[in-house]
């Protein structure tokens, strides 16, 4: 029987079953059926492992060098070159692999709220996992869009069970992410990691939306109840996604945006947040969302009750709940929101000597945001073990296509035009750095969330940081006055002075990169 998808235009044969945008309950239905450890918790959420990775694997995506956009990509340690002869092996060897399977899965999706500058995506992959991810990532078509979706914009060939032939010119390793722009596809061998796909997804939107002067933004979203728009930017486990889920406010979006005349907008359909440590006291919003239909990767759950530990991080550190937006109960559907006004920079501080909230200029917002510091939380990426201070521009170095140059300097021209206030939050340390400091408590960080969005921090009295040069509000309600001045809060002023300066010098040195 012919396939009704056509996927024979990409080599699949027909003989393989195919099942097309499944809805939840098959999916349920199909992994406990056919997926290796795959289990309903006690809420309703589909539990599933991502195999041997467990988190990114940074060092191996690629992209191709094609003339048509070889100017265009920042090359180095972030977008490694792959000739096109290579790419076209792994994209054989995806299809090959998928021609020896009994059924894959197609999902098929929208990429960004906004219709100007929407995307049509298709995913063809072999576990019911990976299927229901992309379902609850991407926006879902109506029935009638789906029997209207046509030929999509982008492909992602998800054979992630299978690995690359690391022999192959070129090739170093069993895993490859490969992402051609010409051909409009993104090739996934070697690993399971789910979130592989969304991130392909989000390169992609990175180096389309530049392309048209637009800004495509590693941040969280959310609106107030006048209309006020937030950005929240930051790596993984520096809160975007905790933060953005505020009771009092909608959320927009909780990962990935774009910014152009029309406002902002969403590009996915729903979120990823870190499971680690969740609990319903501390973030009751994604708590809640955890039910059926969202998928939990990679937690403990009791083989009696059915119960997550979210505490134990015996398989990773990089435990996450991926669920559609409408999960959130004040989600803003559709996505999208007005210009910002106030753009939040969250920093994972290592060393304990940022501030837990300072007002920055223009100029230090770019300053800011071209060095994107933080730390890498702990099983985010392969390898990562411990916290490690580090520098990841525009707080998403992994993710950007063009120079970061690129990127500054759209955001600052949107900052001036909007007017928009830019804030550095540190949710890391303070009081010490990693060995003798503390974790600054969520409840302090959600106060001066508070205070930045009710107007009250921006008209607070503040002093001048001697070493950043930052200002510094004195007072903030609901948060400790010694908290908000590391210099104070230290009990060893001179082993403060030391660590800043040192930062100091990192950022210097760091920023010299990009002049």
């Amino acid at each position: 029987m012919e396939n009704p998808f056509k996927l024979s235009a990409w080599g699949i044969t027909p003989k393989v079953e195919t099942i097309r945008n499944a809805q939840p309950p098959m999916l349920y239905k199909l992994a406990i059926q056919y997926e290796r450890d795959a289990a309903i918790t006690d809420v309703g959420a589909l539990a599933l492992r991502s195999g041997e990775k467990t988190g990114r694997s940074p060092k191996d995506k690629r992209i191709v060098e094609r003339p048509e956009s070889e100017k265009d990509i920042w090359w180095g340690d972030i977008n490694f070159r792959m000739d096109e002869h290579t790419f076209n092996i792994n994209r054989q060897r995806c299809i090959d692999y998928f021609n020896t399977r009994s059924r894959i899965y197609v999902v098929d999706g929208y990429v960004g709220w906004d219709p100007d500058y929407q995307l049509k995506v298709r995913v063809i992959c072999t576990r019911p996992y990976h299927a229901l991810f992309m379902h609850n990532m991407m926006i879902r078509p109506t029935a009638k869009q789906l029997a209207e979706f046509g030929e999509p914009d982008y492909v992602i060939f998800n054979g992630g069970e299978f690995p690359a032939n690391p022999y192959t010119t070129h090739m170093n390793r069993r895993t490859s992410i490969d992402l051609c722009f010409e051909r409009k596809e993104i090739v996934i061998l070697g690993t399971e990691y789910a979130g592989e796909m969304k991130k392909g997804i989000f390169t992609v939107m990175n180096y389309l939306m530049p392309k048209q002067g637009k800004m495509s933004m590693h941040c969280s979203a959310n609106e107030g109840k006048q209309g006020d728009v937030s950005l929240f930017f930051g790596l993984s486990g520096t809160g975007k996604t905790t933060l953005s889920a505020d009771a009092n406010r909608q959320l927009i979006g909780d990962d990935e945006h774009c910014w152009t005349p029309n406002g902002i907008f969403n590009i996915e359909g729903g979120c990823y947040a870190k499971a680690i440590n969740l609990s319903a006291e501390k973030e009751p919003e994604i708590f809640q969302a955890i039910k059926f239909g969202t998928v939990l990767e990679n937690v403990v759950i009791d083989p009696q009750t059915n119960q997550v530990d979210y505490d134990n991080d015996s398989l990773t550190e990089n435990t996450r709940a991926a669920y559609p937006i409408e999960f959130i109960p004040n989600a803003k559907i559709p996505c999208v929101g007005g210009h910002p006004k106030n753009i939040i920079f969250l920093t994972c501080d290592a060393f304990g000597v940022l501030p837990p909230v300072s007002k920055l200029t223009a100029e230090q917002a770019k300053y800011y945001f071209i060095n994107g510091y933080t730390a890498k939380v702990a099983g985010t990426e392969v390898g990562v073990s411990e916290p490690t201070a580090t520098f990841s521009t525009c707080f998403g170095a992994a993710f950007m296509v063009w120079h970061p140059q690129k990127y500054a300097d759209l955001l600052a021209e949107l900052i001036k035009k909007h007017q928009s206030k830019v804030w550095l939050v540190n949710t890391g340390w303070i009081g010490g750095s990693v060995e003798k400091g503390s974790r600054i408590q969520l409840k302090y960080t959600r106060a001066i969330i508070d205070a930045i969005h009710d107007g009250s921090l921006q008209n607070t009295a503040t002093t001048i940081d001697p070493i950043f040069n930052l200002e510094i509000p004195v007072s903030c309600e609901k948060v400790p006055t010694e908290v908000l001045t590391p210099a104070t809060y230290w009990p060893d002023k001179q082993a403060y002075s030391k660590q800043a300066h040192r930062l100091q010098e990192l950022f210097t040195a760091n920023n010299a990169k990009y002049l």
